[in-house]
């Protein structure tokens, strides 16, 4: 049995922003019921180098529209990165899940070999659509998903990692 594009891309990525939604959902909960301003969640970090939890949502979210809008040769949709409350960060997230939710799987399939340039400050990397997905994509979604449970987590918020996997 084989696997497409589509299914490997569009579904991981829907499970995995679902699941950050209510992981930042519990964060405001926590907050709200230790009457803690929101933002020193959202701002926390786990090393002083390191980006705060906003802006790891902000990228997780960058890599499911990002993924699927270069897999499916379509405009990557831009958003602003403002986002610093909890309702915002969610309202991002449904946002992205409204955007993968309008790629059809024949956009998508069939991009094994589509040619993707990604420029970065340092330069452009270049893949082909399947080593895009399985190499960089779904690594980084994962990363910033993760980074994002361990600080809530690492800040008292009651997650664990059913929460994670969305079971």
């Amino acid at each position: 049995m084989t696997i497409s594009m589509y299914q490997a891309s569009v579904p991981v990525f829907t499970r995995a922003l679902t699941a950050l939604r209510a992981i930042l959902q519990k964060g405001a909960a926590h907050a709200e019921a230790r009457k803690l301003d929101e933002k020193i969640l959202t701002g926390s970090r786990l090393f002083p180098d390191m980006f705060p939890l906003s802006r790891q949502v902000q990228i997780a979210t960058d890599q499911a529209k990002g993924g699927t809008a270069r897999l499916a040769g379509v405009e990557v949709p831009k958003y602003e990165d403002t986002e610093t409350t909890f309702a915002e960060l969610i309202a991002r997230i449904d946002k992205t899940l409204a955007f993968i939710k309008t790629v059809k799987p024949e956009q998508i399939d069939g991009s094994e070999q589509r040619q993707i340039s990604l420029p970065t400050p340092v330069r452009t990397l270049e893949f082909k659509g399947q080593d895009y997905l399985l190499f960089f994509v779904i690594p980084n979604l994962h990363f910033h998903c993760t980074t994002t449970y361990a600080l809530l987590r690492h800040n008292g918020v009651e997650v664990g990692k059913l929460d994670y996997l969305a079971l």
